[in-house]
C-alpha cells in the first residue's frame, strides 16, 4: 500500500435504492406509532428477499472496489491464522479441547492422549461452503463417547451425536432440537440427562424456541423411549444440569432472566422422583459445584460481587446452608472444585484474577498468570489435582494452560504463534478511568502500539457491550483488532453499566428502566477520549454486535454528532416489537417488554428505530446481520437500515451487508470472516479519509 487518500470528493451524495413503505399505525400503551417498514420483518417473502439482493448489490458496488481491499484480506488471513485454544476438560486418562489454527475453517474439538493430539469433529470437513458448525459437546464420564451438536448456515439448530472415540463413528442415536443443549452423562457413561426443545408442530407456532425440558437418553434407545425427568413451569426458562458423582442426585438449574436462577433437586433413585426447589423466593444468581457428597454454591444473594455456601448433597435445603467464602471487595465471577481445593475466578477492575481455597473456604494462594489478562475456565474433573484453563490478554492469544496445584506449575498445555509481523512487546495498554453523565465512574480500557504519537488526529475504534452480565475484558482479538493496531488506530473497550465486570449493582445499572445509563456509559467515553486529546470526532469510529448493536444504534440516534463511523452488527434496534421474533421472550427480563406501560416508556425513549430523524446527518454506518441468525432477527437491521436510508441527509453512506448461511456470528467460517472483517476494515478507512492507495 502507499500513500494515504482522501474521501472521494466527487462523491457528495449517497442515493440508496428506494425502498417502498407501506406505513403500518398502531396504538401501543397510548401512543400512535407509524412502522413505514412492516413488511421487511418477513424475511421468507419474496419481496424481501429481491430487496435483500438489491440492498447487497448496492453495498457491493462501494465495498468490493475499496482501494486495498485485497491487501487487507490478505492480512486477515495471516492474522486469523493465530487460532485459539479453549479450556480443556479430562476425563479418565483423555483430554478434549476446542481449537483452532492455521488455515482450519472452522474451530476442531481434538482429543488429547498419551501426549498425541487427535482430531475428533472437524465440520469444515462436513459441507462444501463449511458453514456447519460444533456448536456445542460433552464428553462421557470414562472418557470413550462424546455427545456433540451440529448446526447449519449459523443457525444453531443442534441435532446431537455421538461419538465413539475407539471407532471414531458416531454410534445410531440422533436427537433433533438440542439448540443450546445441556447434558450430564450417567456414571457409567451409559446415557445421560439433556435438554431438548419441543418439536414443531408439537407446540403453536412461534413457541419451537420456549418450553425447555429434561429427558433421560439411554443409548441405543429411540427418541421416542426418552423419561420426561423435568420442565419448569416458565416456558422461557433456561435448563442447566448436575449429577452428583454418585449419581444418585440430579440438581436443575432454572434460569429466569440474567439475574435469576432457581435450583431444584432431586433423588433421582427414586420410583417417582420429586424435584425440590432449594431457592424459594431467593432473587439471585447461584452457580453450584458437587464435589464428594457436598455442593458449592456461588451466589449473589445478600451479596452483589457473590459469596460460597456449603452444603451436604443429601440435605441441600437453604437452611442448610453455611457460608464459606464471605463477598469480597471484588465480584468472584467462577467457582470450580478441583480435587481438594476450591478454585475461584475474580474480576479485579475487569482483570482476572485466580485464588485457591481449601474446601471450607480458607484462601490458600493466588496462581500467577502469564500477564494481565482474562481467565476462561476453570475445567476438569473434580478427582484430578490439575487446573485447565485458557489465558488471553490484548497481546496474547488464547493458549490453553495446565496448573499443578500440588507443585505450583504453570505449564503451557497448547498454544498457537503470533502472526508474522507482530510483536506483541510494541503493544501498550492502558486502564483509564471516566465520569458518565450521573457521575458515575467507569473504567476503559486503550490500546494502541507502544511506538504510537497520540494526538487528536489519531483514528479510535470504541466498542462496548453493557448486558446480560457479560463481562467485557482484556483479550487477543486476531483479526480486526491487530489490523487496527497495525494502521496505527487506537482500540477503547469501556466497562458499561449493565455488564458484570462489578457484580450484579453494576449489571442491574444498566438494564431495564436503568438501560439509558449504558448509552450515557458509551457516550462518555467518547467525550472523554476527545476531551483527553487522543481523537476527533471526525476520527471516531463506534462498533458492537448484538446487544452492543442496539448500543451503537441509540449512539447514532442520540449523538450523531459524535461519531464518524458507525459498524452496526447483528443489533436489535426496535425495541416496541423485539419481543414478539424468535426467541426473543427470554430477554424480557433484561429490556422489558412494550406490552408493560411502565416499560413500554422506558424503551420508547430509547428504542433506535423510533428516533431516525428527518434530514439528519449521521455517522457513515455500515449494519451487518445474517440471514439465518436464530437469535436477533435480521429484520432489525433490515428496517433501520432501509429507515436511515430514507431519512438521513445523503452526505454519508448508509450500508447494509446481508450474509447468507450465516447466523449471530457463532461458527462463522474464517473464510466469511475474512471476506466480513475486511469489507468493514475497508469502509471505515474509506470513511476516516485513511484508505491507502495501491
Amino acid at each position: 500500500m502507499k500513500g494515504f487518500g482522501m474521501l472521494d470528493k466527487e462523491v457528495n451524495q449517497f442515493e440508496a435504492p428506494y425502498t417502498t413503505q407501506v406505513p403500518v399505525t398502531e396504538v401501543v400503551q397510548g401512543v400512535e406509532i407509524t412502522d413505514p417498514y412492516r413488511w421487511l420483518e418477513n424475511g421468507e417473502s419474496v419481496e424481501v428477499r429481491a430487496w435483500t439482493e438489491t440492498q447487497n448489490t448496492y453495498t457491493r458496488s462501494w465495498l468490493e472496489t475499496r482501494p486495498g481491499l485485497s491487501e487487507l484480506k490478505a492480512r486477515l488471513s495471516q492474522l486469523l491464522k493465530v487460532g485459539f485454544v479453549y479450556p480443556p476438560i479430562r476425563k479418565a486418562k483423555r483430554y478434549f479441547f476446542i481449537s483452532r489454527s492455521g488455515a482450519q475453517n472452522q474451530a476442531v474439538l481434538y482429543v488429547r492422549e498419551n501426549g498425541e493430539d487427535k482430531p475428533l469433529i472437524d465440520p469444515a470437513t462436513l459441507s462444501e461452503d463449511g458453514t456447519i458448525a460444533l456448536d456445542w459437546w460433552h464428553p462421557s464420564e470414562n472418557g470413550e463417547l462424546v455427545a456433540y451438536g451440529l448446526s447449519e448456515g449459523g443457525s444453531e439448530l443442534s441435532t446431537l451425536y455421538i461419538l465413539d472415540i475407539a471407532t471414531g463413528k458416531n454410534l445410531s442415536d440422533s436427537i433433533a432440537f438440542t439448540r443450546f443443549c445441556n447434558l450430564a452423562w450417567l456414571p457409567d457413561s451409559s446415557g445421560f440427562y439433556y435438554t431438548r426443545f419441543p418439536e414443531p408442530g408439537s407446540v403453536p407456532a412461534g413457541e419451537e424456541f420456549y418450553n425447555l425440558k429434561v429427558f433421560l437418553h439411554k443409548l441405543d434407545d429411540a427418541v421416542g423411549q426418552d423419561i420426561l425427568i423435568f420442565q419448569d413451569s416458565d416456558p422461557q426458562a433456561g435448563l442447566e444440569l448436575l449429577l452428583a458423582d454418585n449419581g444418585r442426585y440430579l440438581l436443575v438449574t432454572v434460569a429466569h432472566s440474567w439475574a435469576v436462577t432457581d435450583l431444584y433437586w432431586a433423588d433421582i433413585q427414586q420410583p417417582e422422583p420429586v424435584f425440590s426447589k432449594l431457592t424459594e423466593g431467593l432473587q439471585s444468581l447461584n452457580l453450584v459445584e458437587e464435589s464428594n457428597g457436598y455442593l458449592y454454591i456461588l451466589t449473589n444473594r445478600g451479596a452483589p460481587r457473590f459469596r460460597v455456601f456449603k452444603t451436604s448433597v443429601a440435605t441441600p435445603a437453604f437452611e442448610n446452608w453455611r457460608e464459606i467464602i464471605p463477598e469480597g471487595e471484588h465480584p468472584l465471577q467462577n467457582l470450580k472444585v478441583i480435587g481438594q481445593q476450591l478454585v475461584g475466578i475474580f474480576l479485579h477492575n475487569a482483570i482476572s484474577r485466580i485464588t485457591l481455597y481449601d474446601l471450607e473456604g480458607k484462601p490458600e494462594k493466588d496462581v500467577e498468570l502469564p500477564a494481565l489478562g482474562t481467565v476462561y475456565g476453570p475445567m476438569n474433573s473434580s478427582k484430578e489435582d490439575e487446573l485447565l484453563f485458557s489465558f488471553t490478554s490484548f497481546a496474547y492469544p488464547i493458549t490453553a494452560y495446565s496448573y499443578h496445584i500440588g507443585k505450583e506449575q504453570l505449564e503451557i498445555f497448547k498454544a498457537h504463534p503470533n502472526p508474522p509481523g507482530f510483536d506483541p512487546s510494541n503493544i501498550a495498554v492502558k486502564q483509564v478511568w471516566y465520569n458518565s453523565k450521573d457521575g458515575t465512574p467507569v473504567s476503559m480500557f486503550i490500546v494502541h502500539k507502544a511506538d504510537l504519537t497520540v494526538n487528536e488526529q489519531c483514528p479510535v475504534w470504541l466498542t462496548g457491550y453493557g448486558g446480560f452480565n457479560v463481562s467485557r475484558t482484556p483479550e487477543y482479538g486476531s483479526g480486526w483488532l491487530r489490523l487496527w493496531l497495525e494502521q496505527g488506530g487506537i482500540f477503547a473497550l469501556p466497562n458499561l453499566r449493565g455488564g458484570g465486570e462489578y457484580g450484579e449493582k453494576w449489571h442491574e445499572g444498566g438494564m431495564l428502566g436503568n438501560k439509558q445509563n449504558t448509552f450515557d456509559d458509551f457516550i462518555a467515553a467518547g467525550e472523554w477520549l476527545i476531551a483527553n486529546n487522543y481523537t476527533n470526532s471526525t476520527r471516531l469510529v463506534i462498533q458492537g454486535g448484538s446487544n452492543g448493536g442496539l448500543l451503537v444504534g441509540a449512539a447514532i440516534t442520540q449523538r450523531p454528532d459524535l461519531f464518524q463511523v458507525a459498524i452496526c452488527q447483528v443489533p436489535l434496534l426496535d425495541m416496541i416489537r423485539y419481543h414478539l421474533f424468535l426467541i426473543a421472550r427470554i430477554w424480557i427480563p433484561e429490556y422489558g417488554s412494550s406490552e408493560d406501560s411502565e416499560q413500554f416508556q422506558w424503551m420508547y425513549a430509547y428504542s433506535p428505530y423510533h428516533h431516525v430523524k428527518d434530514g439528519q446527518k449521521y455517522p457513515a454506518t455500515l449494519i451487518t446481520t445474517g440471514e439465518s441468525d436464530g437469535r436477533v432477527d435480521p429484520l432489525h437491521a433490515r428496517k433501520m437500515a432501509a429507515l436511515l436510508q430514507a431519512k438521513a441527509d445523503k452526505t454519508r453512506p448508509i450500508l447494509i451487508r446481508i450474509e447468507t448461511r450465516a447466523g449471530h456470528g457463532q461458527g462463522k467460517p474464517v473464510s466469511k470472516m475474512v471476506d466480513e472483517q475486511a469489507e468493514i476494515m475497508a469502509f471505515v478507512l474509506w470513511q476516516l479519509g485513511l484508505e491507502k492507495a495501491v
